[in-house]
């Protein structure tokens, strides 16, 4: 079992999503729970020492006294809660940097492994910009929102529930007051936060949009420069900013408006408070010591209450946020690994495609009855126009698409009984464009065997022809090249591929359009280490330049989705028939583009 096999499926719902990663760490959040507790406990139990030293001193019990004697178990008692508060809160916090970038590495690790498994179709739907602002969206916003929880709201429920007992027992019209002034505060401040909850996953979805575009937009710079649209670009990404703009206009407006309402209640509360207090003294039911701690009290509850707003506000924000994330990230998997499933076990590499039915859209379908053998150790190459089917058979192969009927079959098992991972592991790819990692040279090579030795890196360097143009380079194979692998040419970035394909030395290999974007010579070049690479395999090649399969064992001609010419170059040309055609009309190897246009047809 793989690692990423062994990373659990985190939760699609926010809430659970959250206690999910809450429970994987008990003992940390049960410390921290207690701690902070305990923080709360002592803060709020110390305006009760200070009225005791108020009510001592206003009432002349110390005038008399040694002043240091009389005093020391009062000082002492606030001491002692003013270190233990120290303590706890630090204690807390200590937890916290223990726990979090170990929750913020899981998270981000499960999110990540699941989104690995979606399929071609998704990725084509969604920026991969947009895509890694919701990993660390959904990341952060559990994060926050534990803090808010544990470090933040549940010390303050801790004040309010020690406040209201203390305030009760120096008189319950005081704790009273301060009850039906918690609840209906409380109360508001959840009604109006949800609304702000809502107006914030607006402005979190306006901001993954805006962040998407400037992904796509640098990505494709080279584009931008070279159709001189910089001032377009600037003003297509203003129309996206000023979306995000008002989004987030109109969720802290609405904020503000909230905070107003509380502060408004908060000066009914500080100002009533005392006024109520300053009545039960002056009729007697409360002596000047209950009175300085109900006022010191009075100002610690609008203080944690105010902040309780805000709170509330960013969790819901947070909540909303997750949720995005989540929906995003989250949903089921349009191709999973049936449960009986198991890893692929490919010696020969024979492949078979059995009455194939398969569609991109139900109006346009690719293949129908579609049916096609290759064996073992041949070497074949796909030819037709544009439209005709290519890209999809090896989407197929590859299973970035499933087809809707029939089956497609390595050594007689349906790769639907293999599990995809190790089905990629059974297929080396040399596309068009590789994709390269902006890592090092010794890195991307070193992709086909993640365990490969350096000598073996080396050597497969050498049979790819990369070794020179390597080690002329200033860093050599430690030198980084380039988001996508900028930084080299094309005819570099093939050979740093088949170099790869190489070191993975998978028993079936896949070339689409491996060579279509290179000159002659480079390609010449190239097309050595490509028959050293197809030894012993089978192979299947895409290609427009039809010089580029001439001396394989079989070319397969698509039209439309159908097997219309299948044979050996030679033979193929005498029967005078699309291939022959599609020979006669090249010009330099590659197919006509009066051809392509003639047909009419979409791109596959």
């Amino acid at each position: 079992m793989s690692d990423v096999d062994s990373i659990t499926v985190p939760p699609n719902r926010p809430w659970a999503f959250v206690w999910h990663y809450i429970r994987l760490y008990p003992r940390w959040y049960w410390a921290i729970a207690v701690l902070q507790i305990g923080a709360a406990l002592f803060a709020t139990l110390m305006p009760y020492a200070i009225g005791r030293i108020t009510g001592a001193v206003s009432e002349g019990a110390w005038a008399h006294a040694d002043l240091v004697q009389a005093s020391l178990p009062a000082l002492g008692l606030l001491f002692g809660l003013a270190v233990a508060q120290m303590l706890c809160a630090r204690g807390a916090t200590l937890c916290m940097i223990m726990v979090r970038p170990q929750q913020k590495i899981r998270i981000i690790r499960e999110l990540f492994a699941y989104l690995q498994r979606h399929s071609a179709r998704y990725f084509g739907e969604h920026f991969a910009g947009s895509l890694a602002h919701r990993i660390g969206e959904g990341s952060i916003g559990l994060l926050e929102i534990t803090w808010a929880l544990v470090v933040e709201m549940l010390p303050i429920l801790v004040v309010l529930l020690t406040s209201l007992a203390l305030l009760t027992v120096a008189s319950p019209w005081l704790g009273l007051g301060l009850l039906v002034w918690i609840v209906a505060y409380t109360l508001l401040a959840f009604l109006l936060s949800r609304k702000a909850q809502v107006l914030a996953a607006e402005h979190a979805q306006a901001r993954s949009v805006t962040t998407g575009k400037i992904v796509d937009a640098v990505s494709n710079l080279t584009s931008i420069r070279l159709f001189a649209r910089q001032d377009f670009e600037l003003d297509y990404l203003t129309r996206y900013q000023n979306q995000e703009k008002q989004a987030a206009q109109r969720s802290f407006f609405y904020q503000e408006k909230i905070r107003l309402l509380q502060d408004s209640l908060s000066i009914v509360l500080r100002v009533g408070l005392v006024a109520l207090a300053l009545f039960l003294w002056h009729v007697g039911q409360i002596d000047v010591g209950q009175f300085a701690m109900v006022a010191t009290l009075g100002l610690m509850i609008v203080a944690q209450c105010s902040f309780l707003s805000m709170q509330f506000m960013h969790f819901f924000e947070y909540i909303g946020n997750i949720e995005n994330s989540l929906d995003t990230l989250l949903p089921p998997h349009e191709m999973p690994d049936r449960t009986s499933a198991l890893p692929a076990n490919i010696h020969k590499g024979s492949i078979q495609f059995h009455d194939v039915g398969f569609a991109y859209s139900a109006d346009k379908p690719i293949f129908q009855h579609f049916n096609l053998n290759i064996r073992p150790g041949q070497r074949v190459g796909i030819v037709g126009l544009s439209g005709s089917g290519k890209s999809t058979l090896l989407n197929l192969l590859l299973r970035s698409y499933d087809p809707q009927t029939g089956k497609v079959e390595i050594d007689g098992t349906d790769i639907k009984d293999m599990t995809q991972q190790s089905l990629h592991n059974q297929i080396g790819l040399i596309p068009q464009e590789p994709g390269l990692f902006h890592r090092s040279l010794r890195e991307n090579i070193g992709y086909g065997d993640v365990k490969a030795s350096e000598a073996q890196i080396v050597e497969a360097a050498r049979r790819a022809h990369a070794h020179e143009f390597i080690l002329n380079m200033q860093d050599g194979y430690d030198a980084l090249i380039g988001e996508r692998g900028v930084k080299l040419s094309g005819g570099q970035r093939q050979r740093i591929a088949i170099a790869r394909a190489l070191l993975k030395n998978a028993p079936i290999l896949v070339l689409d359009e491996a060579t279509a974007s290179l000159d002659s010579e480079t390609e010449s070049l190239i097309q050595n280490s490509l028959d050293d690479i197809m030894a012993d395999k089978t192979v299947l090649v895409v290609a427009h330049r039809l010089s580029t399969i001439a001396h394989l064992d079989r070319v397969v001609v698509l039209d439309k989705g159908l097997i219309v010419e299948d044979g050996r170059h030679q033979q193929l040309l005498e029967l005078k028939g699309l291939y022959y055609r599609l020979w006669q009309h090249q010009s330099d190897g590659s197919l006509s583009e009066t051809d392509t246009l003639n047909h009419d047809l979409q791109v596959t």
